[in-house]
């Protein structure tokens, strides 16, 4: 590991496509001491499907709730279809036609399956202002049944329901909406096989479609190269990678995260071995010995500061 070149980090920087609908250029965010954005640039074309992949604690949520309104960045620009956006809230983004599916779903437990589809966006009788309970419902088995998903009673409560079902209401109420760019963080988490496949089916109509854009992280490179036209990967605040599904492949994206696996032990070496004031111990062959390993042991490399020490491991089915 000493005698090995570390692979300097890498950042794409601006990019744009004359059919772009969203583009962000060097956002930055930090919450205290800590920074969670350093220099983001991205855009999103008309009809596309962009995949935003990365580690636990990559920034990928951050920079979602960003353009979606619920977080303010501390700099940086967005522009949505060529004009200065900067919502002032999740209601402001949606009334500009960006709507999003927030990690922990934004679901209310004690309220039905079909008021949670309407969450903040209810039918209204006229000229009594008075929920349209019969309208909701008709609307709300629509929705679920154009997704697939079966959910037998949308008249109980969302708590009684199971993970991958209150996912499907998140998403079927966001795909029902009448915005032109969703934003999907982790659709498919809580899902199972025939549930994320029917997911996965709704996106490619959309995609086939050509009138929705979307940006969605996931974490199974599969998914990846099954719904997305292009993929972004976020690390350590930066997009250190963009490029057409069809130009990449799995092995070069797990090679990237290895690489930053490389980088961050090396910091990390390098910074106890000053702290110390001698060098790092080294293994029986003269390299520094892993942490936590034996001397004479191969280890793999350790996690960035911050990662989910039960995360999986990088390149499987639940991948970066």
């Amino acid at each position: 590991m000493a005698d090995q070149a570390i692979p300097s980090e890498k950042i794409v920087g601006p990019s744009s496509a004359p059919d772009d609908v969203l583009r962000v250029e060097h956002i930055a965010k930090s919450f205290g001491p800590t920074t969670v954005l350093r220099d983001v640039n991205l855009h999103l074309k008309k009809g596309e499907v962009l995949g935003l992949l990365g580690d636990n604690g990559a920034g990928k949520s951050t920079l979602i709730k960003i353009l979606c309104g619920f977080q303010k960045q501390d700099s940086g620009t967005m522009w949505l279809r060529g004009e200065p956006f900067g919502p002032k809230s999740v209601d402001d983004a949606r009334a500009h036609g960006i709507d999003t599916v927030f990690q922990d779903l934004a679901l209310v437990d004690q309220l039905s399956v079909y008021h949670n589809l309407f969450l903040r966006r209810e039918k209204i009788r006229k000229p009594l202002p008075f929920l349209s309970n019969a309208l909701m419902r008709r609307e709300a088995r629509k929705a679920l049944d154009q997704i697939g998903i079966n959910i037998p009673r949308i008249d109980v409560p969302v708590a009684r329901l199971s993970g991958g079902q209150r996912q499907a209401i998140a998403v079927a109420r966001t795909v029902s909406s009448d915005a032109d760019i969703l934003l999907l963080d982790e659709p498919l988490a809580a899902m199972g096989a025939k549930e994320a496949a029917m997911i996965l089916d709704l996106i490619q109509r959309l995609r086939e479609q050509g009138n929705v854009s979307i940006i969605m992280i996931l974490h199974n490179y599969v998914h990846v190269f099954a719904a997305c036209d292009r993929v972004s990967l976020i690390q350590d605040g930066v997009i250190a990678l963009d490029k057409p599904t069809a130009e990449t492949s799995v092995d070069e994206l797990t090679e990237i995260v290895v690489e930053e696996y490389r980088r961050a032990r090396q910091e990390a070496l390098g910074a106890a071995s000053r702290g110390n004031g001698a060098p790092p111990a080294s293994g029986g062959n003269g390299a520094p010995a892993p942490a936590g390993g034996s001397s004479g042991g191969v280890s793999a490399p350790a996690s960035p500061a911050g990662a989910d020490p039960s995360a999986p491991a990088p390149g499987g089915d639940a991948g970066p």
